[in-house]
């Protein structure tokens, strides 16, 4: 009989300890910090260890002209005076402009680099900045044991794993664009945000479902901010499937395009300083897109549904759901919400995302 956390229970724990400022240490041989949640007590204890890496992605040293020799991140060395001013100025592209000069900054290259992207990784998906503090250990497990720290193997950190969708509970719904709606809640195994789906009406499980992948706004859907198109995408969905009396919306919690509501004001302060939504995500270190639409593949699935008429304007959307083996026999064009506010990141999700406006 055991009692204690399995691999994913315990990836969960980990995310939760970064995200308050704990360190995690890797059953390979590391012990790892989150750069943002960092604190100087912790820094001052971490430099007493020994020498440690600040890694960051190849979007952010590209943004600080250092070279990425691992191909997606690059490992700087800490210098011996370091403070904690300085690993936030790194990991943080909010003070580029008025402090652009970070260097001289050299990257380390050779060695194995695995346990490095692994830090990168957990710190996506805790939603915080994609940078992290790396000390390599020697006896990783009682350096965990007496520190009283979660101790994890950096292979559990499966970017490729998708975490199972239960459906939690269903239950009717009456909503403006249809008295028929229903609201049902599906909860990933990895302790993750929860997904929803609402169901307009009793769509035929044989035919082709109205269906939208609508990642959550909190700007947008329920402050009703103009920089975006998303609530009136969300409305002129709903309304759509009120009017033909079918239909499904995925109401997946992927704030910003998968970098958490955060990381997103960080981008709009960005944005604010002349970039656009692409090159603000890339300073902050993150892909231009970092959500993970196969969660709507799965939910759609698990709602018994094979193929979709999908209301989108971002063709990656499509080839996403027939990878994951959704059909999609029509893409249904979702054109609301231009002002002069959002005009040119609309422009921009044209141009350099694909997105046909």
């Amino acid at each position: 009989m055991s009692f204690g956390p399995d691999l994913t229970e315990k990836l969960a724990r980990a995310r939760a300890d970064l995200r308050m400022g704990v360190p995690i240490v890797f059953a390979e041989g590391a012990l790892v910090f989150a750069a943002e949640t960092l604190d100087a007590a912790r820094l001052a204890d971490l430099r007493s260890l020994g020498s440690a890496d600040l890694v960051i992605t190849n979007w952010r040293a590209e943004t600080l002209k250092v070279a990425a020799y691992d191909g997606d991140l690059a490992r700087i060395k800490l210098p011996p005076d370091v403070s904690l001013s300085w690993v936030r100025g790194i990991a943080d592209p909010s003070d580029d402009l008025r402090n652009p000069l970070k260097g001289p900054l050299k990257a380390e290259r050779g060695g194995n680099c695995a346990l490095h992207r692994a830090a990168i990784h957990i710190a996506k998906a805790a939603r915080l900045l994609p940078s992290a503090l790396v000390l390599l250990l020697s006896d990783p497990e009682r350096f965990a044991q007496s520190n009283d720290l979660t101790l994890l193997s950096a292979s559990a950190i499966d970017t490729e794993r998708l975490s199972p969708m239960e459906p939690i509970i269903a239950a009717r719904l009456p909503l403006e664009v249809s008295e028929a709606g229903r609201l049902h809640i599906f909860r990933p195994d990895d302790g993750a945000e929860e997904h929803y789906a609402i169901e307009i009406g009793r769509p035929n499980r044989d035919a082709p479902v109205l269906s939208r992948l609508h990642s959550a706004c909190f700007t947008g859907d329920l402050l009703g901010s103009l920089k975006c198109d998303c609530g009136p995408q969300l409305r002129g969905a709903l309304a759509q499937m009120g009017e033909e009396g079918n239909g499904v919306l995925l109401y997946l919690n992927q704030e910003g395009r998968g970098i958490g509501l955060a990381n997103k004001m960080r981008a709009y302060s960005l944005q604010e300083q002349g970039f656009d939504t692409v090159e603000a995500n890339h300073r902050l270190g993150f892909e231009d897109d970092e959500r993970d639409f196969r969660i709507g593949a799965e939910i759609l699935r698990r709602m018994g549904f094979s193929s979709v008429r999908l209301l989108t304007n971002n063709p990656a959307k499509v080839a996403r759901m027939e990878e994951c083996g959704i059909k999609v026999t029509e893409r249904v064009p979702l054109k609301v919400g231009e002002n002069r506010h959002n005009h040119h990141y609309l422009a921009t999700k044209a141009k350099k995302s694909g997105h046909l406006l």
